[in-house]
């Protein structure tokens, strides 16, 4: 448990880094928005509940943290989770199922024609409505074990990721 003192000073820090941080890399990110709120290494180290020397390979780059622990550093730093995954805060990956939208094949079309910077051909149709009714707990269900094997990280992991993610898509955020 975090001391109830030092949450409210941290919630009360102005984030300055909020629109610059999306897409950097934690290595990067995260001695900023340390330093940023006035803390040392042990310091946020004890907050999380981990040694000060996996902060400094966080932060040098020799490891990353797990999702989980983004989770939880995302909390304690006060910042969207989604900063911390170096992803852009929107339009490079699709607004329904959080896939990123790297090739144009997986791209869906606008009713222009144009290829779409918010979604991917599997969750939209061409007239623009959603290609398939399902909640978000089924649309993980369906794309976590995709995510797994082509990220390389363990299935749990990719159903934690996608439940910090989805609820932050435009698809989910209007239901």
């Amino acid at each position: 448990m975090t001391d109830i003192a030092s949450t409210a000073e941290t919630q009360d820090a102005a984030p300055k880094l909020r629109e610059t941080a999306f897409g950097m890399p934690v290595n990067e990110l995260l001695p900023k928005l340390r330093e940023e709120r006035g803390l040392t290494q042990q310091q946020l180290a004890d907050k999380l509940y981990v040694t000060r020397q996996a902060v400094s390979r966080w932060e040098c780059g020799e490891t990353k943290p797990g999702i989980d622990m983004l989770k939880l550093i995302a909390v304690t730093l006060d910042v969207p989770v989604a900063m911390l995954l170096e992803m852009p805060s929107e339009g490079t990956f699709c607004q329904s199922c959080g896939m990123f939208l790297a090739q144009d094949e997986t791209r869906a079309h606008n009713a222009d024609g144009t290829l779409s910077d918010e979604w991917c051909k599997w969750c939209v149709n061409e007239d623009g409505g959603y290609a398939t009714d399902c909640t978000m707990e089924e649309m993980i269900e369906f794309c976590a074990p995709m995510m797994a094997q082509g990220n390389d990280v363990a299935p749990d992991e990719a159903i934690s990721l996608m439940r910090v993610v989805l609820p932050e898509l435009k698809r989910w955020k209007e239901e």
